[in-house]
């Protein structure tokens, strides 16, 4: 984890050294705890059973379709609900990530049937589904009707998007990494957010405004 860490901060605030040209949400060094540690308080030397997440590192290459192989992901312990079950979906992240993992293991606990791939470059999974690069994060959801939900979007927004998707839209995104959104829990902090609305012209708009965790369930 240090090795992403120190990676994160030489690459001028790039998430996995090619995703973000900048992030504006939060000072660097809490966004990389809760990313690093998205669960603990402290750095503790005794290893943590985490949640597996079956995944190959994938190789690509500048294309104009760039492809990767599928893994399955496997099954959140923690199933808090069902509103992504009848959801399937493909995460493009970085193989080191671990804020990415913890978001893949919440969404499956609510449901969603989620197949990771660890990219080599991010850039292009983004540019290929549309992605401002404003809007960017450190993962790329795709459904398999095609909608994109950018970064650590909560599941209770992506089902509600998903139920009634605006005609003019692609997806939803939450840019940066907030501390305190899905998968970047970290102590008692926690940063207020908006999801964001991504539209087929290219523009964006607030889909819904979080100002506290309990907003996320």
């Amino acid at each position: 984890m240090r090795r992403y860490t120190n990676r994160f901060i030489n690459e001028h605030h790039l998430i996995s050294g090619r995703v973000l040209s900048a992030i504006v949400v939060l000072p660097l060094s809490l966004t990389i705890a809760a990313c690093s540690q998205p669960n603990s308080a402290a750095a503790d030397p005794t290893p943590v059973n985490e949640p597996t997440i079956a995944t190959q590192n994938v190789q690509t290459t500048h294309t104009e379709q760039p492809t990767a192989e599928t893994t399955p992901v496997s099954a959140h312990s923690d199933n808090q609900s069902t509103i992504l079950r009848n959801i399937s979906a493909t995460v493009y992240k970085d193989a080191n990530c671990g804020c990415c993992k913890e978001w893949v293991g919440y969404a499956e606990g609510h449901g969603l049937n989620a197949t990771a791939q660890n990219v080599e470059d991010l850039s292009l999974f983004k540019e290929r589904y549309s992605v401002p690069q404003q809007m960017r994060s450190c993962h790329t959801t795709v459904t398999t009707d095609g909608y994109v939900f950018e970064g650590h979007v909560p599941a209770k927004h992506m089902a509600q998007f998903l139920k009634n998707p605006p005609s003019d839209a692609i997806g939803l995104a939450v840019p940066g990494m907030p501390v305190g959104s899905p998968g970047m829990e970290y102590q008692d902090k926690f940063m207020p957010y908006n999801v964001m609305q991504l539209n087929k012209d290219g523009t964006t708009e607030v889909y819904a405004t979080i100002e506290s965790p309990q907003q996320q369930i």
